[in-house]
């Protein structure tokens, strides 16, 4: 995927011919390390290391095909039929998924952001939200990409600035993970998770059920073969720091991505692309780290709940690693 005339962070508008679709490029580095994240949407268009794709994206010319890097606030994932209550007020959002009758995946991922600090290594970009129809509150979000020695690390922060109101508030991010191997039936997946999301046919909610022995578990890791997933999976299993780590490795083990999660993230949604366009399925694995579950606007699970000045912080970060000794 192609870079043609993107211009890098401080670039002026007569750096490209015409507007790219998602804005302008920001570029980050670090040793042998880039990445791109892009004014539409504060969305990582691309990352790669020692020179291989980390991430699968899209190109500068091109506007962002199924949410590749999108950053999904705030609310991630489906919101059935658009409508809630939450705190007092009612929500009625457009349904951007029309043939299930969902709202999806928020409200900023299309808007432009503005750089709110910048270095080499570093960038970080903030928009208000202001209070609309589909989301009748304001609120401050400001997320920064840094790429360091480990990978890449992406930090949120979500502020209310009411002097009165509590806001309610979720955030995902949707970066598709690869290792250089599509399809990915040959790729060794694991997700360190106890149970899932139990779904109707519209991908929302209607319970959870454990993972153990099932053909959805993938908590030691091992090969995905023709499992199709587009699932939440929670009760994570986390180390001695609090994180969860969620693992994609090649089938020679010559390559490993791993995805990691603080404990503002109580989700991964898993997606393998199955519905994607033909040319785009099942070439890149998608793991979405989620602060609360599809559908949480109307259910109220795990929703955060920031009253007058109160933030919100979450972490999550990328790691191009080596294959863990422990992969089948």
């Amino acid at each position: 995927m192609g870079d043609r005339g993107a211009p890098a962070v401080g670039a002026g508008p007569e750096a490209a011919a015409e507007p790219l679709p998602s804005g302008r490029q920001h570029v980050i580095g670090h040793g042998d390390q880039s990445a791109v994240i892009t004014e539409v949407g504060a969305t990582l268009r691309s990352y790669d290391a020692g020179g291989d794709a980390v991430v699968e994206g899209f190109g500068a010319d091109d506007m962002c095909p199924a949410g590749r890097g999108q950053v999904l606030a705030p609310w991630p994932n489906r919101l059935g039929d658009g409508r809630y209550h939450l705190e007092g007020r009612a929500g009625r959002a457009a349904l951007d998924e029309p043939e299930r009758r969902n709202a999806i995946h928020g409200l900023v991922r299309w808007i432009p952001w503005r750089v709110t600090s910048t270095a080499q290594n570093v960038v970080a970009l903030g928009v208000r939200l202001h209070a609309q129809p589909a989301y009748p509150w304001t609120v401050d979000l400001q997320v920064e990409y840094r790429l360091g020695r480990r990978g890449l690390v992406v930090t949120t922060t979500a502020t209310n600035p009411s002097a009165s109101a509590t806001v309610p508030f979720g955030v995902g991010f949707h970066p598709y993970l690869t290792v250089g191997v599509a399809p990915v039936d040959r790729v060794r997946l694991q997700v360190p998770a106890r149970r899932r999301l139990v779904t109707d046919d519209r991908g929302l909610p209607t319970g959870d059920a454990p993972l153990a022995g099932t053909e959805l578990d993938f908590a030691a890791g091992r090969t995905l073969g023709p499992t199709r997933l587009d699932t939440a999976f929670t009760d994570l299993v986390r180390d001695d720091e609090g994180r969860a780590v969620a693992r994609v490795v090649a089938p020679d083990r010559s390559r490993a991505v791993a995805l990691w999660v603080d404990r503002s993230f109580r989700y991964l949604m898993v997606f393998t692309g199955d519905t994607l366009d033909q040319a785009a399925r099942r070439r890149a694995i998608a793991v979405e780290p989620m602060t609360c579950p599809p559908d949480a606007f109307r259910s109220g699970t795990d929703v955060v709940r920031l009253g007058p000045g109160e933030s919100f912080s979450g972490t999550w970060g990328i790691e191009p690693t080596a294959a863990p000794p422990d992969a089948d």
